[in-house]
């Protein structure tokens, strides 16, 4: 029988067998797991809600805990709900009983905690949710994933001092290439806000050292996850990280390319060397 949204965990958390590491790395975007009811109610065919998907980004993250560092992978899409948004922000042409003009700009868009629209503003369905349902998915997915991170971070922080978090997306070409030949990555820390100057540079060194274009905080600042998790005066560090998609996936069919094992391995070693940026020795880490 077919798995039940209500049976399925919100997350899936991969931790080395030492922690070594007080870096966390984190995949909200990548989560696939599409509620038959979902898509049986969507206007819109698998491939078109697939469409706002960081697919593959967690395949790339695969490493990480053999670093000595800590992956959390969303499962649910970003088109179920998003988990990069606050969840007061709701959608009033969305979901019922929600006020006009509640939620903000990314709302207005259709891009709030429960998406109306996915890539290139496609709407999801027509008409709206009930407010129940949408409650629903903030209780199953949202909060535990939040609740995760959080004790996470925390707990990181206290065994080494300071944590930081690189929030791993990825982005479309037309959103990489805005001005003409587009970077390979693109770091946001909130202009500052989120990580220490220190700490940006030496991971933009890290991805230009292998060969990586990096821009900053362009076209993307980072989101809910930066603003919210972002205290490096309370040592708590976060980097939202984006990758360009047409460097390891055919965007039309959403597929890895012929070249993704290798790329993997290249942007893997730079993970790798990011978890290097806390350390605590192995009897620490294992107390």
């Amino acid at each position: 029988m077919p798995e039940r949204p209500a049976s399925i965990q919100p997350y899936r958390l991969h931790l080395p067998e030492i922690v070594t590491s007080g870096v966390v790395f984190a995949s909200p975007h990548s989560g696939r797991f599409y509620p038959a009811d979902f898509t049986r109610r969507a206007q819109l065919d698998l491939l078109r809600l697939r469409s706002s998907e960081d697919a593959f980004v967690e395949r790339l993250l695969t490493q990480v805990p053999l670093a000595g560092a800590t992956l959390l992978e969303a499962v649910y899409p970003r088109a179920y709900v998003d988990l990069n948004r606050a969840e007061d922000e709701l959608d009033p042409a969305l979901i019922e009983g929600v006020a006009r003009g509640s939620g903000g700009a990314r709302v207005a868009t259709g891009l709030g905690v429960i998406p109306r629209v996915v890539a290139g503003g496609r709407e999801i369905f027509r008409g709206k949710i009930t407010r129940a349902e949408a409650e629903d998915r903030l209780a199953r997915i949202w909060r535990p994933y939040h609740s995760q991170l959080t004790a996470l971070l925390q707990e990181r922080r206290a065994r080494f001092g300071r944590a930081i978090l690189f929030d791993v997306h990825s982005m479309p070409s037309e959103a990489a290439s805005l001005r003409g030949q587009g970077p390979d990555i693109v770091l946001g820390d909130r202009f500052g806000a989120s990580a220490r100057p220190e700490t940006i540079l030496a991971v933009e060194h890290a991805f230009r050292r292998a060969g990586l274009r990096v821009a900053r905080n362009s076209p993307f600042a980072g989101a809910y996850v930066v603003q919210r998790y972002g205290r490096p005066a309370e040592g708590l560090e976060v980097v939202q990280v984006e990758i360009a998609r047409a460097l390891y996936m055919d965007e039309d069919f959403i597929e890895p390319l012929s070249q993704f094992e290798r790329f993997a391995r290249r942007i893997g070693a730079v993970f790798a060397e990011l978890a290097d940026l806390v350390r605590g020795d192995a009897r620490m880490a294992a107390e």
